[in-house]
């Protein structure tokens, strides 16, 4: 039996996820919300956890990869569902050290393979994602630059960020700069929205 926590902070979509992979004989799925994840992990334990990579941000999947070391056991494998063209996400979702990739846009059938792939020990990437992971080997901006402009899009005043990351004002502005171009964006907010749709933030 491989048992499965579905992870998910919306109710609707929760439930609409865990019907996929109901009604197989050889699974048993557990659902449950971000905030109540690490006490579902403790109390039941998992073999797989199924995340989705982008709701509601990012940041979720390096929650996830210390939730997988809290399931009862062996470390749960984590398998993600992850839109196309987002390479950012993918890219986190590596670091989050996930097993399983499979598109939003996949059959049933594709996301039970990958589950039970992954349960059996291999790595499922999904043909859709194989581009996008192409890609998310190439994101421009370095981790500093990521860092500034992760509190520029939380409105985080520039000497806040400078205090922030204990650099100068004008070491944040050059970093600014250089997001901008590297982006190809016409300004910080714009640098912003192209950092986010690309799932790099």
């Amino acid at each position: 039996m491989i048992r499965i926590l579905l992870i998910h902070d919306a109710p609707l979509l929760r439930s609409a996820l865990a019907s996929l992979v109901a009604g197989e004989a050889d699974l048993e799925v557990r659902t449950t919300s971000w905030r109540e994840a690490l006490d579902s992990a403790r109390s039941h334990g998992a073999d797989i956890c199924l995340v989705d990579a982008d709701y509601p941000v990012a940041s979720r999947l390096s929650a996830a990869r210390d939730l997988v070391q809290h399931t009862g056991g062996a470390p749960a494998a984590l398998v993600v569902l992850a839109q196309a063209g987002k390479p950012g996400l993918l890219r986190q979702a590596v670091a989050a050290r996930a097993r399983g990739f499979v598109s939003k846009d996949a059959s049933r059938e594709r996301l039970l393979e990958a589950i039970r792939r992954v349960f059996d020990g291999e790595r499922y990437i999904d043909a859709t994602l194989a581009y996008d992971f192409l890609q998310a080997a190439e994101i421009p901006l370095t981790p500093r630059e990521l860092s500034v402009l992760s509190l520029a899009a939380e409105g985080t005043p520039l000497p806040e960020i400078a205090r922030a990351l204990h650099l100068t004002r004008g070491t944040v502005r050059n970093y600014m700069a250089a997001i901008t171009r590297k982006t190809g964006a016409r300004n910080r907010v714009d640098a912003i929205r192209i950092s986010q749709e690309a799932g790099w933030l």
